[in-house]
């Protein structure tokens, strides 16, 4: 049995500022770095091997709190973001023969990147709902398959998602490892609409707090048998 631990991202600069983030880059907030770290602290006891995230900041720096904060939680290793191959940014210039038993992979890509919010990114979301109606904008951030104007709509970014999960996560956690990924409110709905067998008029209910792990125990044939929100 293996466990999948899930941590939205602490709270960012513009989540303070209650705006459409979606693709656009914004780090943590002072409070976000801090939610970083009690989530860290909420993790005593897990272990984690390998660590997923997304390519934007806010994401990565939840990551390598969690993962810095508490030796613990990385059994002592080193935690090390790992380019793949497939990434258009690496020139190969971070390759080298490292030693794995000293080393915690963290593996970033752009297929757990929050929802693209198209042209509400970067907008107000109290102003937006009194331009657009409170229903249209909730329609917009919480349904399954419908889009805000010229963006994702979950099902869109949830395609996405677990096509990665079921081709790079997955056989981690079949092999018995455990798994970190921080990542965002939307990419991590996605999976967790697999987990827990949602349906689609399920998933307007469902909310994820900033910086508080989600962890599921993961049986050899990849389904969740039991699920924790460390929220104490």
């Amino acid at each position: 049995m293996a466990q999948l631990i899930l941590v939205r991202h602490g709270q960012s600069l513009w989540n303070a500022l209650n705006k459409f983030t979606g693709w656009v880059d914004v780090p943590l907030s002072e409070r976000g770095r801090a939610e970083a770290t009690i989530a860290s602290c909420r993790l005593s006891g897990y272990r984690v091997n390998v660590c997923f995230t997304s390519k934007l900041i806010r994401a990565i720096e939840t990551a390598t709190i969690c993962l810095t904060e508490r030796d613990d939680i990385c059994g002592g290793k080193i935690p090390i973001i790992k380019h793949e191959q497939s990434d258009q940014d690496w020139n190969g210039w971070d390759n080298y023969d490292g030693n794995p038993d000293e080393e915690l992979p963290i593996f970033t890509n752009a297929a757990l990147d929050e929802r693209f919010y198209g042209k509400l990114q970067g907008l107000n979301k109290a102003e937006t709902a009194i331009k657009y109606g409170n229903e249209k904008v909730y329609e917009w951030r919480r349904s399954f398959s419908v889009r805000p104007p010229g963006g994702e709509s979950l099902e869109d970014t949830q395609k996405r998602v677990i096509a990665y999960f079921k081709i790079r996560i997955l056989p981690h956690l079949l092999q018995g490892e455990n798994v970190l990924i921080a990542a965002h409110g939307n990419s991590l709905r996605s999976i967790i609409m697999i987990l827990d067998r949602l349906s689609p008029e399920e998933v307007p209910i469902l909310e994820l707090a900033t910086g508080v792990p989600i962890v599921y125990d993961i049986d050899i044939s990849g389904k969740a048998i039991s699920k924790k929100i460390l929220n104490d």
